[in-house]
């Protein structure tokens, strides 16, 4: 993929939607055309350049799918539900702009449209919990409706149900499973829309997910993957160290620590101090994420974290992270378990302390620059992901 902005936050963000055209999620011109409309470091640019093209692409899905023409309707339908959500991502903070809440809701409106000219059709699903259902999709492979290895999908920080059709979805529907994909505490409808913050016990929001996927006939019970993206790398080892239904775990990346991925982009004499060390270090840390908080991008981060973790200040955050880290919890992991890592992606540096602490069955992939996959979670090449991951997970379940 082409370096099309300087900002690294830009580009990274650019290349994940860029990067959905190997799923149909996008158009790499239309991308392009985007970015020629956006100003470096201009969040207003950016959020006006995306939301202008998905309406654009949208008024063409709406008109495809007036004629009757559906796979035309579905392709537009697709890329103009991951365009709203490239709108509205980097306006992830507290308080919410109702411009987010309006790009979100487009984002699912266009994916839902897409998912009923699937064939077979997605089905949009809520998954009960506590006093606000789990909002998904269940995905079916072609064929009779029976039993079939299934794909559970959790995202990260940013993610979406929708988002996860992209990252897995397509790939594992492409390959004969069933797939769910879901937005747990944190992640799209759960706090956009039911202003749910998230948890570090992630097994407990899985094991709903669990109970409700094996009432459905097609799930095969005893072939139930987890699938952790981004920040979910963290959330689905800890969903496997405490939940015993599940017959395989992947991270991508791997996450051991959330406060030791923080303190890993920080000097050691700061990073010696955290959570709650030298009051004088944390004062001087203090006024130096208060002053980043207010930059466009470097503090985009720190913003996002702060309000789906519910937290007010970036100290509060990192004490908060603490509580994210699988000391003594990745040994009780029992099910085969594939870390993964890419050479360039920042996030994810604690994958291999998380691979050396597993005890249950265990393999590790490392994806590189040379074969294009080196961002976080492969962007831009995710078909590479896919290929590795998925023929992986076919020899764990023996297909």
């Amino acid at each position: 993929m082409p370096q099309v902005f300087n900002d690294s936050l830009f580009q990274a963000q650019w290349l994940r939607t860029a990067g959905h055209s190997s799923s149909g999620g996008a158009e790499l011109a239309e991308c392009l055309a985007v970015a020629r409309g956006i100003r470096e470091i201009d969040r207003e640019s950016w959020f006006n350049a995306w939301y202008q093209q998905a309406q654009r692409v949208l008024a063409a899905a709406d008109d495809s799918n007036r004629q009757g023409r559906r796979i035309s309707a579905l392709g537009a339908y697709l890329r103009a539900s991951n365009y709203f959500r490239a709108a509205y991502t980097l306006m992830m903070e507290a308080p919410v702009d109702t411009r987010l809440v309006d790009a979100y809701r487009r984002h699912a409106a266009a994916f839902e449209a897409a998912a009923r000219l699937l064939s077979p059709a997605a089905e949009r699903i809520a998954i009960p919990y506590d006093n606000a259902p789990l909002h998904g999709y269940i995905f079916r492979a072609e064929g009779e409706t029976v039993a079939r290895p299934t794909l559970i999908i959790t995202g990260g920080y940013d993610s979406t149900a929708e988002e996860a059709y992209f990252f897995g979805g397509a790939s594992a529907v492409a390959r004969g499973y069933t797939c769910i994909a879901f937005d747990g505490p944190g992640q799209g409808a759960a706090i956009i829309e039911n202003k749910l913050g998230f948890r570090p016990d992630w097994e407990a929001v899985v094991r709903r997910v669990v109970d409700y996927a094996i009432t459905r006939p097609e799930v095969d019970k005893s072939k139930i993957a987890l699938l952790g993206i981004s920040f979910g790398g963290y959330l689905a080892p800890r969903a496997a160290s405490g939940e015993s239904r599940l017959a395989a775990c992947i991270a991508d990346p791997g996450e051991f620590s959330l406060i030791d991925e923080i303190k890993s982009r920080m000097p050691p004499w700061v990073a010696r101090s955290l959570p709650e060390g030298n009051t004088v270090v944390l004062a001087l840390l203090k006024f130096i994420m208060q002053r980043r908080l207010r930059h466009p991008t470097e503090g985009w981060g720190l913003r996002r974290a702060m309000w789906l973790h519910g937290v007010a200040s970036p100290l509060d955050y990192i004490k908060e992270s603490a509580k994210y880290n699988l000391e003594g919890l990745a040994q009780q992991i029992r099910c085969p378990t594939l870390v993964c890592t890419a050479e360039n992606d920042e996030i994810g540096v604690t994958a291999r302390d998380l691979y050396d602490k597993l005890t249950c069955a265990k393999s590790f992939i490392g994806f590189t620059a040379e074969e294009g996959a080196d961002a976080h979670c492969e962007a831009g090449a995710r078909s590479v992901f896919n290929q590795r991951a998925f023929d992986w997970l076919d020899t764990v379940l023996n297909r």
